[in-house]
């Protein structure tokens, strides 16, 4: 049993049942044969009349769901047609797969993985033994099988194909084919890992299938080897099947050949043997000591399947297979990137019954680096845009930019020339605000002065359209403040975008106090339209993601004030999962922007009556930047040096001399905190302040919550997302409440748990968004 993740930003996917599956469901039949007419001299019209010899296609297709999924009725369908193959193989040429449906097949049942429990382990162990055997015994059939893929095959749609002697894809744009379980925390558990390794050899199989989970277009998986032909159309694809049948009636796969050895050599070759002890090592640099499980048991599967026969190396994927399932990994990155990613993107947080109404003309004013990123993003979704800057000068270099990231493109074979130069058009630089004439979208992206933000407003808000939708690309400044500058609030909302913006796939809609219903659903389908996923949040100072990113940040601040060794808090962050180190991101920041929204922050608590609270990390930073000078790497010196050409050359030494740990009276600098503690306390700061942002209004959707901390912070992905993380806790919230009180003891009463998750471990729930 396998299955396919979906993509951050892939639109909701069939992996779900669309009733979940279960032991007990009602038969169905989701497989069927379809017999073809004898071959020419061949009597008898009857598969079993004892003369004729067919081709017989078999169909995937459920006709309960709108793709096909590795569910229980698939299994039971999947056996049963082969035990007829089986029984009439002497009536039988060969035999074609397809699907009735417009994709292949899509994988394992996420509805079943997500609700199997530990003490299930025996029984999805079985239901991974049972596909195996039946692929088995259909790739040892005698006879020629050939897959002809007429759409995406991922996950257990490719196994399926792999269990073919000859595969064949339809040349379709949308087709993707590999096996992306690690992504989900999973394995491929239908055959995928033993049959990739021996197809392709042990390092080919791991590097280019199995460990990145990359998904290859129709004519790339020629390449890799995963598909042996492509075929122009449905038509061709399955003459090609019948040809491939007809000319090799004799075919067989590869390792059930006389003297078959698998490509490279098998683990005990000497050279293979020399190069393998530099597998756990790059996984392990890769990871970072992160607790990503299947990597590991994809690595462990790969090796010792690759020394015992197929059936014996089936029986070792389905035992790792099973160790993932019911572990709590995999449901955490299930439940993010496929079912709350579905919830994001279909739409959930879009105000209903308001009409979509599509873009055309987009202003975007301020030509740096995120006005550039934001004009190559709407150009690359066919949107013409106005790039305006102070001068001609500067929006010119705006374009430059654009043309950079383009070319980049280019030299990677993601864009063609002719599309370079198609984007490129539809890019209008100019420091004229009538050039800004019929524009229906405004998107601000100046520095971060509301002053100034309200000024270049004011400039253009007579020019655009007179419905044009007002966004402000800002990070922490609150949205109804800046929309007083305008002459409707109603139509102004913030749309904050990621830098670098072509990569990164999160932008924060930001809804402030007058904001209205249209300009939200108008923001949400924008950010739709330029294939990105959208969260919608309420107004406040820093939002959500960059106010509780601010908390992992000043964490690490602390653990330095503490006189914690600074490679040890680096490594805790490595180890926690995130993919930047906490000084290094600081350092990349540049340490004057954390203090200014601090103080900015500050300045607006106290003006409300409120009573600022200092964090233990605020006094490392001041010294940082007043005493030493050092403000990052933009500085040339940060928590990090760095060498003539701004790469690090290593952490500050005077970090140890400033920040020591104080002695006590005997000149003791006592013990540092438990390396444990460091872990816990960069993943529960930002994650308790989540609760308070449920609390507050802030956020009103458990799903954008964790789609936003995966793709917009870098909240670990193993974790399934800041509130997952919390419902996936050893003890569940419980257990998070339990371990927040331990270190609110310790190191301060910023770890008290909000009364929200208190209540949760309480009532024994958890978060989602039924219950929020």
């Amino acid at each position: 049993m396998s299955t396919t993740p979906s993509a951050p930003a892939t639109p909701p996917g069939p992996q779900e049942s669309a009733q979940p599956a279960s032991v007990t469901e009602p038969a169905r039949n989701t497989v069927r044969l379809e017999w073809d007419d004898p071959s020419p001299g061949d009597a008898g019209d009857s598969p079993s009349s004892g003369n004729g010899r067919r081709i017989v296609t078999l169909v995937l297709d459920d006709p309960m769901q709108s793709a096909n999924t590795m569910n229980t009725a698939f299994i039971d369908s999947l056996e049963n047609a082969v035990d007829q193959l089986v029984a009439e193989r002497d009536r039988l040429r060969g035999v074609v797969v397809t699907s009735g449906k417009e994709t292949f097949f899509a994988g394992g049942d996420l509805n079943d993985l997500l609700a199997v429990t530990p003490e299930q382990a025996g029984e999805v162990f079985a239901r991974s033994l049972r596909v195996k055997r039946a692929l088995r015994a259909l790739e040892t059939l005698g006879r020629p099988v050939v897959a002809a893929l007429n759409g995406t095959a991922l996950g257990g749609g490719l196994e399926i194909a792999l269990a073919c002697h000859h595969r064949i894809a339809l040349d379709a744009p949308k087709a993707r084919f590999g096996l992306p379980e690690v992504t989900l925390g999973l394995l491929p558990g239908g055959g995928g890992v033993v049959r990739t390794v021996r197809l392709l050899g042990l390092a080919d199989a791991l590097l280019k299938v199995l460990l990145e989970g990359k998904r290859y277009r129709p004519r790339q998986a020629v390449e890799v080897g995963l598909v042996h032909e492509i075929a122009a159309d449905r038509a061709e694809l399955l003459a090609r099947a019948r040809t491939f049948i007809e000319e090799h009636p004799e075919a067989a796969q590869p390792w059930d050949e006389p003297g078959y050895r698998i490509p490279g050599g098998a683990p005990s070759h000497p050279k293979l043997a020399a190069q393998l002890p530099a597998f756990p090592a790059r996984l392990r640099e890769r990871l970072g000591g992160a607790p990503y499980p299947a990597p590991r048991d994809i690595l462990a599967a790969a090796v010792e399947g690759a020394q015992v026969d197929v059936e014996t190396a089936g029986v070792i994927e389905a035992r790792y297979f099973t160790e993932l399932a019911v572990g709590q990994t995999a449901k955490n990155m299930i439940q993010a990137f496929f079912f709350d990613m579905r919830t994001v993107n279909s739409g959930r947080s879009r105000p209903q019954g308001v009409p979509a109404r599509n873009a055309s003309r987009v202003a975007v004013l301020g030509a740096g680096m995120m006005g550039a990123g934001i004009a190559h993003a709407c150009a690359v979704a066919g949107l013409d845009v106005v790039l305006r800057d102070v001068s001609a000068e500067a929006a010119e270099r705006g374009l430059t930019a654009v043309r950079g990231t383009l070319e980049k493109a280019v030299g990677r074979g993601r864009l063609t020339a002719e599309g370079r130069d198609e984007v490129l058009a539809r890019i209008t630089p100019t420091a004229e605000v009538a050039e800004l004439a019929g524009c229906d979208v405004v998107i601000e992206a100046v520095f971060e002065d509301p002053a100034l933000k309200r000024k270049v407003f004011q400039e253009v808000q007579e020019v655009v359209a007179p419905d044009a939708l007002l966004c402000s690309n800002t990070s922490t400044l609150p949205i109804t403040q800046l929309a007083e500058g305008v002459r409707r609030p109603e139509d102004f909302v913030g749309l904050h975008f990621f830098s670098p913006v072509d990569r990164m796939p999160l932008v924060e809609i930001v809804v402030g106090a007058r904001t209205d219903e249209t300009a939200l659903a108008r923001a949400f389908d924008l950010v739709r339209a330029l294939g990105k996923t959208p969260i919608v949040v309420r107004d406040g100072r820093g939002f959500f993601t960059s106010r509780v990113i601010g908390h992992f940040l000043t964490e690490g601040l602390a653990m330095v004030g503490e006189g914690v060794a600074p490679a040890s808090i680096e490594q805790a962050a490595a180890q926690a999962g995130y993919p930047a180190k906490v000084l290094a991101l600081l350092d990349e920041l540049t340490l004057t922007l954390p203090r200014r929204i601090r103080e900015e922050t500050r300045r607006a608590v106290e003006e409300a009556g409120g009573v600022w609270r200092e964090h233990p990390g605020d006094a490392v930073l001041d010294r940082m930047v007043d005493e030493f000078g050092r403000a990052g790497r933009a500085a040339g010196a940060g928590f990090y040096d760095y060498d003539e050409n701004g790469e690090r050359a290593g952490l500050w030494p005077g970090l140890r001399e400033h920040f020591a740990r104080p002695e006590d009276e005997a000149g003791e600098a006592g013990d540092p905190p438990p390396f444990a503690d460091l872990i816990d306390r960069l993943l529960l700061a930002p994650a308790l302040d989540a609760v308070r942002c449920l609390d507050e209004g802030v956020l009103t959707s458990v799903a954008d919550a964790n789609v936003g901390s995966l793709l917009g912070i870098g909240f670990p992905a193993w974790t399934g997302g800041i509130l997952q993380y919390l419902n996936g806790f050893p003890g569940g919230p419980a257990g998070a409440v339990a371990r927040a009180e331990a270190l609110a003891a310790r190191y301060g009463d910023r770890f008290t748990p909000p009364a929200r998750l208190r209540q949760l471990a309480d009532e024994g729930g958890r978060f989602t968004d039924e219950t929020g």
